[in-house]
């Protein structure tokens, strides 16, 4: 049991109209006692729960007009008893009000302390306490979407059913072997292989969504590539409808990457304005090259960008043949000037960056490419951890399956048990302390 109260700014730093400072523990209402002088009749004491309450904050050498509002346990975030006071949004203001709680028996919470002692009093899942960090994090509407799938507790959800199927054959394994001479038979081999084949089936489906969950959480890679002047920095500026890139007519301008990022369909898409690639470049465009090449091997999609109004010449074949197995769309630029026409490498899309013509339908040859078959509703692994335990568990299910009816009972058991405790990392009820520590670190202090 956590026998202390801790206490935090819960809101950003800096200055806005209104500051949260939060307490949470068994001495939250009794600090909230000696910080707060309600406006009317009712003492703190009293309060109801979830109602906000006006009146004068004790800041130590100064005092403000806000709200306090009592959650009491366990129907709070934390699961203990939780006070927040809502006060005007100045720096000094709450820090005087976080002074105060000090004052008060309170001492300062850590990085993520309120989110990880939901999870202790079980009031989340280490899951869904990801799901949490990675809507706070989040950058695009589709990763806060996948994020509050996770939060939701849908995959801990799933991750619990699987383990309670398990626990019930494991009983049946157990008594089997525990009472070899009873009559009654608990292990029916044919109907438990086609279970855990029906369980493989389902974390096949579950693994098979993080790739495109991973490209929801981290965003997705386009490099801009080709020789110098065929108008990438100028595609770039009309992808993100800026001028984030220097357009000159004078070729290896770009001699650094220039990066910027758009949401298409809710979905982050970094995109990667390189040095244009050509042989004879000197020391400082070589080093720009260099960069290019490395970042169009980690690209999901590289535009490989040809000028509309040349043929084809030896430095656009040469990087075209470098891109050769990778995901690239073949993009013909500057369709304003004169068209040379069809070249030997055929366009996926022509475009006029100075224009705008084709360029939000290459938005979505972007999006079409990179995400095919991405619902928005849909529930995607989002998680390199939960992508390991579940392919653990597979793993061992997997061998379960093939060995079944082939090993004894207790042998068998041992590769569900195995999946069992790999499952219960979802959860955290089998994760390792450290994990869990690393986790909660990601928050901020406050939540």
């Amino acid at each position: 049991m956590i026998a202390d109260t801790i206490a935090a700014i819960s809101t950003p730093p800096g200055r806005g109209g209104v500051a949260i400072v939060r307490l949470s523990g068994p001495g939250a209402l009794g600090a909230a006692e000696k910080m707060f002088s309600p406006a009317g009749k009712t003492p703190v004491s009293s309060f109801t729960p979830y109602r906000m309450y006006p009146g004068e904050i004790d800041c130590g050498s100064f005092r403000d007009f806000g709200l306090c509002v009592y959650f009491r346990a366990p129907h709070s975030f934390t699961g203990e008893d939780v006070v927040e006071f809502h006060c005007h949004g100045g720096t000094e203001i709450a820090r005087g009000v976080l002074r105060s709680a000090v004052r008060c028996g309170c001492r300062l919470a850590e990085r993520g302390e309120y989110t990880k002692r939901a999870f202790l009093n079980g009031k989340l899942s280490l899951s869904s306490a990801e799901g949490l960090a990675d809507m706070i994090n989040g950058e695009s509407e589709a990763e806060v979407r996948a994020g509050y799938m996770l939060y939701t507790e849908r995959l801990n959800g799933c991750a619990v059913r699987l383990q309670d199927a398990l626990k019930e054959i494991l009983a049946g394994i157990d008594a089997d072997i525990d009472f070899p001479e009873e009559d009654i038979e608990h292990t029916d081999l044919a109907h438990i292989r086609e279970d855990l084949r029906k369980m493989c089936d389902e974390l096949g489906t579950l693994l098979s969504t993080y790739r495109t969950g991973k490209k929801v959480k981290e965003g997705v890679s386009v490099v801009l590539a080709g020789r110098p002047n065929t108008g990438k920095s100028s595609v770039l500026n009309a992808l993100l409808g800026s001028d984030k890139a220097i357009v000159s007519s004078v070729p290896g301008t770009t001699r650094d990457v220039v990066e910027g990022s758009i949401e298409i369909g809710g979905v982050r898409f970094d995109l990667y304005d390189t040095a244009g690639i050509r042989e004879g470049a000197e020391e400082v465009e070589n080093i720009g090259i260099d960069r290019a090449k490395k970042l169009i091997d980690g690209a999901d999609l590289v535009l490989f960008i040809l000028d509309a109004s040349e043929k084809m010449g030896e430095e656009d074949r040469a990087v075209y043949a470098s891109l050769a197995g990778k995901s690239r769309l073949v993009v013909y630029n500057k369709t304003d000037l004169a068209d040379a026409g069809e070249s030997e490498v055929p366009a996926d899309i022509r475009i006029s960056a100075k224009t705008g013509e084709n360029v939000q339908l290459l938005r979505q040859r972007m999006f079409e490419i990179c995400m095919h078959g991405y619902n928005a509703d849909a529930q995607f692994l989002i998680e390199e951890r939960h992508f390991a335990a579940l392919s653990r568990a597979k793993h061992e299910l997997d061998e379960a399956v093939a060995l079944c009816g082939k090993i004894p009972l207790d042998l068998l058991g041992v590769h569900l048990r195995v999946a069992w405790e790999a499952l219960g990392e979802i959860s955290g009820e089998t994760e390792s302390e450290r994990v869990i520590d690393e986790i909660f670190a990601k928050f901020c202090v406050g939540k």
